[in-house]
């Protein structure tokens, strides 16, 4: 038996496998809770929290959106969502019960200030009962058109002020060009300070991700090689076998440039290509990816065509199936030039990076679903054991797997066991789910918690937003004036026959995932 007071030896099996870090009471408004998102992503998360016992004590949820639903409809709604889409199955009746009790619905037409005045009247409610202490995170779960309206509605409806803290979250993409991000940014700065605004990208919730980091700062034998001298080139693949599904319309508007290039796969490349940061801490670490987006070379509009490549899925087989070709879709413009692939070849102009080209590609109806950076070494400066013996050996090159199988590749030369000297490539592989024998978390779990505590480090800060927008509007003016032309692909392949062209120029060749 125990005394009072005695120390207890900590169980060493449980060491690192909890957040130690706490997040205060709060309530959480989620826009357009009725939608996708909210139904697939978030209200799940959200669960798997509360499985986790990570929400704080009298957390709540509320779903705003324009249905007209009571409390009890919403949480079937949830139920549903949450037994169908969350990462843990099955759902754990006890902690579904429990967090459904958390959560509450308020109809909210977002152009009715009325009903932001109803809804604060329930967080008040809430807040009283709850005992929250005021702090409230505004989730806008919502088309990108939403983003002002909601901001200045929240202010006319005093929602952005008061006892507490008052976040906001805002989903990708962040405006359509340089000039609209920019707006949206000083609109949503009038309204919350930019300290309590968290531009959400969830790739940077990805464990694979963040490992990144401490792949090449907690490692000593990577870091001295992470440069112009060793390094020949990188590719960044983000590859999805789907089409556009249910968001025709969105994606007519945005394409492959906005809505992955411009966000994921940019983020991606700072987070390979920057400095070591003086911490882990937030403005340490978005300080230098800010520094490497601003210092990739812009593509000129002369240049455009020599160093992108836009193309659009035709009808094909995937995994399979036979599917329509993009034009096909439901919502999408007759005869549309939106394109469903892009390729471009970038420049980094520091010491670090200089010379090293940065591959980038990411499209919709590929072979696999696949995101991953491969870093590829220059070969060996004297081939010591002679070109016959080394024929078949490759260069070596890490491959950091972000989705769907989180983990990193290492792959190098050895000698085959046979008599005489024969080399080849191996591989050796770390795979989060065998080497922890955890379950990797969802991306969107380590985001909301990250939010509740107010640690912004995986958030984009608005100069990261503008910074991007900045390299990617001189293509699109590029694109719209036809060069390069748009491309077709069949759907089930690695794009247009000028993807591979755009590497054969430089003697390389894309990854085969």
């Amino acid at each position: 038996m125990t005394a009072v007071g005695a120390a207890v030896a900590p169980n060493p099996l449980a060491e690192g496998l909890h957040d130690y870090r706490v997040a205060e009471p709060a309530l959480m408004v989620i826009f357009g809770a009725t939608g996708d998102l909210s139904g697939r992503k978030l209200l799940p998360a959200l669960y798997n929290l509360a499985k986790q016992r990570l929400l704080p004590a009298g957390f709540a949820v509320v779903g705003a959106a324009i249905d007209d639903l009571s409390d009890d409809a919403f949480r079937k709604r949830a139920s549903e969502k949450i037994s169908t889409f969350s990462r843990t199955q099955p759902v754990d009746p006890q902690v579904l019960q429990s967090f459904l009790d958390a959560v509450f619905y308020v109809k909210v037409d977002f152009n009715k200030l009325d009903d932001f005045k109803t809804l604060a009247r329930k967080l008040d409610e809430l807040d009283h009962a709850r005992h929250v202490g005021g702090n409230r995170v505004f989730y806008c779960a919502t088309p990108p058109p939403t983003y002002e309206t909601i901001t200045e509605q929240l202010k006319a409806a005093g929602l952005n002020a008061g006892e507490g803290y008052h976040r906001i979250v805002i989903e990708k993409p962040f405006g359509t060009d340089f000039k609209s991000a920019r707006e949206l940014n000083h609109i949503v700065q009038r309204v919350f300070h930019e300290d309590s605004v968290y531009r959400i990208d969830h790739y940077l919730g990805k464990e694979t991700v963040q490992n990144i980091m401490a792949f090449r700062f907690a490692n000593t034998i990577f870091e001295p090689v992470w440069n112009c001298h060793f390094i020949d080139s990188v590719q960044i693949t983000a590859a999805e076998e789907i089409g556009v599904e249910n968001r025709g319309a969105y994606y007519d508007k945005a394409g492959a440039m906005r809505d992955i290039v411009q966000n994921h796969a940019l983020q991606l490349l700072a987070l390979t290509a920057m400095e070591p940061p003086i911490a882990f801490e937030a403005n340490a670490v978005r300080d230098e990816k800010v520094k490497v987006l601003r210092a990739i070379r812009p593509i000129a509009d002369d240049e455009a065509a020599k160093a992108t490549v836009r193309g659009q899925y035709a009808s094909g087989w995937v995994l399979g199936e036979h599917v329509h070709g993009y034009r096909e879709e439901p919502n999408v413009a007759a005869g549309t030039l939106t394109e469903t692939f892009v390729a471009l070849r970038l420049f980094i102009d520091n010491w670090r990076w200089a010379g090293v080209r940065f591959y980038i590609r990411a499209g919709k109806r590929m072979p696999k679903r696949v995101t991953e950076i491969r870093i590829l070494f220059n070969r060996p400066p004297h081939l010591t054991f002679g070109r016959q013996a080394a024929q078949e050996l490759d260069p070596n090159a890490i491959t950091l797997r972000i989705q769907p199988e989180e983990g990193i590749s290492l792959k190098f030369g050895a000698k085959v066991p046979a008599a005489g000297i024969r080399l080849r490539s191996v591989a050796m592989d770390f795979l989060y789910a065998s080497s922890f024998l955890v379950e990797v978390p969802e991306a969107y779990e380590r985001l909301l918690l990250d939010c509740m505590i107010g640690d912004p480090t995986l958030f984009t800060r608005a100069d990261e937003v503008e910074a991007a927008w900045t390299l990617v509007d001189p293509i699109e003016a590029a694109w719209r004036d036809g060069r390069p032309p748009l491309q077709m692909y069949q759907a089930g392949g690695w794009g247009p026959a000028a993807a591979a062209k755009l590497l054969e120029a430089d003697g390389r060749e894309w990854h085969r995932p």
